[in-house]
């Protein structure tokens, strides 16, 4: 298993029963917190979409989703939600949401060619958010601005959890930092992306990485984002300092939407352009939905970071290789 970095003398004060309840502390005072700092209202949200309806999050473009079929609906295919980043887009528009208003929603997902490790699971559990603004707000201050408010909510959820947990000590700065991904590379030229961002993050320990999913001038890129919900210019993720793993812990992907003109860009840049003859694309590229600004928030990597836990499986449960959970139970690391 060398994705499954075991720390060196850990053991978690938490027993299962009072993690469990550790967790239900964390969300309720961050989806508080983030709800408050972005003026957003909380709404239900789907497990499954119909693949034709071009709602489902292609993620980096190669994951399979989980599809059964309805035996109601002549066995029609449904798919289980990679991520909710497009249904939010829609959903703004069928609420009747205005500019300046916004929503969130628990999402709960099932990635099956994940590559499991400390904090990767086939399980994914998040807060999607969704927010309308103007065009002319789609700018790197209001993306920037954004970051801020998701960050201060990242910030006094952890002092809270530090006031009611003697072991937790704060560790996030009192500002995130920002820096692009082509910037990142031209400073660390001779790392991969993943070293790239352990570098920056124990540097700065909160930092902000931008414009991801555009091709860098190395001819790579610094991660991969589907070419249809985030502007590859103004998007990004909030990276944290972990010192319990020593490493960088991504907390939230986030970004403006694309519009009509980056969409017909990125669509022809990835070479699928046949989705412009979806309805959510086809809706988006006639002017029909709202311009937007979202993110998802991880909820167990948010309680991982926030408990100092060592894996993601002891906030959440889930499958996980059976060597993993040998190793786990060897070393103290109590998986749920």
């Amino acid at each position: 298993m060398e994705h499954f970095i075991i720390p060196e003398g850990y053991r978690s004060p938490l027993t299962i029963r009072e993690t469990e309840v550790a967790i239900k502390e964390v969300k309720d005072h961050f989806e508080r917190s983030l709800a408050k700092s972005l003026h957003l209202t909380r709404v239900s949200a789907p497990l499954f979409v119909r693949p034709e309806s071009g709602l489902n999050d292609n993620l980096n473009g190669i994951e399979r989703p989980v599809s059964f079929g309805i035996r109601e609906q002549d066995e029609a295919v449904a798919e289980i939600v990679h991520s909710l980043a497009k249904w939010k887009r829609h959903a703004l528009m069928h609420y009747g949401f205005h500019s300046g208003e916004g929503l969130y929603t628990d999402m709960s997902a099932i990635r099956r060619d994940e590559d499991t490790d400390n904090v990767h699971s086939i399980y994914v559990d998040q807060w999607d958010w969704e927010k309308v603004i103007s065009k002319e707000e789609r700018n790197m201050e209001t993306l920037q601005y954004t970051v801020r408010k998701v960050f201060s909510a990242l910030k006094e959820t952890e002092e809270y959890m530090a006031r009611r947990y003697n072991y937790i000590e704060p560790l996030l700065p009192d500002d995130i930092s920002f820096i692009t991904s082509q910037e990142l590379e031209t400073l660390y030229p001779g790392l991969s992306p993943k070293e790239r961002e352990n570098k920056i993050a124990r540097e700065r320990q909160a930092v902000f990485i931008s414009q991801i999913g555009k091709t860098l001038a190395s001819g790579q890129k610094h991660d991969g984002r589907a070419p249809d919900y985030d502007d590859w210019e103004l998007n990004g993720d909030i990276i944290v300092y972990y010192p319990v793993l020593g490493s960088a812990l991504e907390l939230s992907s986030m970004g403006i939407r694309v519009d009509e003109e980056s969409l017909a860009r990125q669509l022809k840049l990835a070479g699928c352009e046949e989705r412009r003859e979806l309805p959510f694309q086809k809706a988006l590229l006639n002017g029909e939905l709202p311009y937007t600004i979202g993110g998802g928030i991880g909820q167990s990597r948010i309680c991982m970071y926030y408990l100092r836990k060592a894996h993601i499986g002891e906030v959440q449960s889930s499958i996980w290789p059976e060597e993993t959970c040998r190793l786990a139970d060897e070393h103290g690391i109590r998986l749920l």
